[in-house]
């Protein structure tokens, strides 16, 4: 039979036999809720923040800024209402590249409304439409298409357009009248790079180009204000205006050599650099989609960046890029929000993910070590039985 020491209780147990208290650590509830709160945030961050980094990614690629501009927002109904209010208004080259855009991203079209801009954009590329069209362009100097296009290259290749169009702004000017001062001085860089491009063998070509796009748009409302801005304030540090006023004054279509002449005194090519870098992604862009593709993205470029953009859209789309321009305007060529924003939901994504990840942690440890205090306590528990039995017996 057990004894005890006198004084002692025998059914006492040791202070280190006694049950731990629940630690406040150990609760699980509030970490479980936690991970709820983190697990709903994720739901509605993480796959914006995996868009962000998408966007982020073809930030520099055009192209794909466009597909993703269209993804959602181009369907055959959209397609369908393009392409009948196209030829409504004669666009047939707009009704076609509607159509072309349509068959690259695989939408439904009805049959019939795709042989109408078949046949409407077949008309207008006709042998008889396209001598008027160039007509019109050699005299006018406003293309809208390729053949119209062509006559003006043609005119102010020859230095018809370019005099016609200085000649008349001069002399406006010497008359008092208002006068576009940036034709005056587009017409003069023009004569110069004419005079570049039979020197260089058609090397200045593509500038050539460019700038006889870039003063059809000016003349016909289409070059946008921040554009004709950029400009204006290039050619103030180009063009010697007093002096080119006053050689188109009197300029005269009989006497070629004499305005060539006079825009090479007046026009300092070699300070023109970024002025002709934007006419030459105007020329690319109209050599791959058209020249009513170029015309529409002078009206919508702020920038001669964004100018370049719209050329490696062009290069990459071909015929496509005026429907996708229509469709998504800005854009096609610039991501809707900016760089912040995106690296905004990108820290956001992370930030709700270790969120998530460190509340799931937290709630493990807290069950794991809420089960250990309950199985140490029944543990405990027995122990002080089988001592108490031990004791009685």
């Amino acid at each position: 039979m057990l004894t005890s020491a006198p004084g002692v209780d025998p059914l006492a147990v040791e202070p280190s036999t006694t049950p731990p208290p629940p630690r406040p650590g150990s609760r699980v509830l509030p970490a479980l809720l936690l991970c709820a709160l983190m697990g709903a945030a994720c739901v509605y961050v993480l796959p914006q923040g995996l868009q962000a980094q998408h966007l982020l990614a073809i930030a520099d690629d055009p192209a794909q800024i466009a597909d993703h501009a269209l993804d959602g927002h181009f369907d055959s109904d959209i397609a369908t209402q393009e392409i009948e209010a196209a030829l409504r208004t004669g666009d047939a080259d707009l009704a076609h590249s509607f159509l072309e855009l349509a068959r690259e991203r695989q939408v439904a079209l009805d049959p019939g409304l795709a042989a109408r801009a078949e046949a409407a954009f077949a008309d207008a590329n006709s042998t008889r439409a396209g001598i008027e069209s160039f007509a019109m362009g050699f005299i006018g100097g406003e293309p809208k298409d390729l053949p119209s296009f062509a006559g003006t290259a043609l005119g102010d290749l020859f230095v018809f357009g370019d005099i016609r169009d200085a000649a008349r702004e001069g002399s406006r000017m010497v008359r008092g009248e208002a006068a576009d001062e940036l034709v005056l001085g587009l017409a003069g860089v023009g004569l110069a790079l004419t005079a570049a491009t039979y020197a260089s063998g058609g090397g200045a070509a593509p500038a050539r180009v460019g700038v006889s796009l870039a003063k059809a748009a000016r003349k016909t409302g289409q070059l946008s204000a921040s554009l004709a801005a950029y400009a204006s304030n290039t050619m103030r540090r180009v063009v010697d205006g007093p002096k080119l006023r006053a050689a188109f004054a009197n300029a005269s279509l009989t006497e070629p050599t004499v305005a060539i002449r006079a825009a090479r005194d007046a026009v300092k090519v070699e300070r023109a650099g970024g002025l002709l870098h934007l006419a030459r992604d105007v020329g690319r862009v109209q050599s791959k989609a058209g020249t009513q593709a170029a015309l529409d993205g002078l009206k919508l470029a702020e920038s001669p960046r964004e100018m370049a953009r719209i050329a490696r859209l062009a290069e990459s789309k071909g015929g496509k890029t005026r429907a996708i321009l229509k469709a998504v305007g800005r854009g096609a060529i610039a991501l809707t929000l900016a760089a912040l924003d995106l690296g905004l939901w990108i820290l956001g994504a992370l930030f709700f993910l270790f969120g998530l990840v460190s509340s799931l942690k937290a709630a493990v440890e807290r069950m794991t070590l809420r089960y250990l205090h309950y199985a140490k306590r029944r543990r405990l528990a027995r122990q002080q039985k089988f001592a108490a039995m031990a004791v009685r017996g």
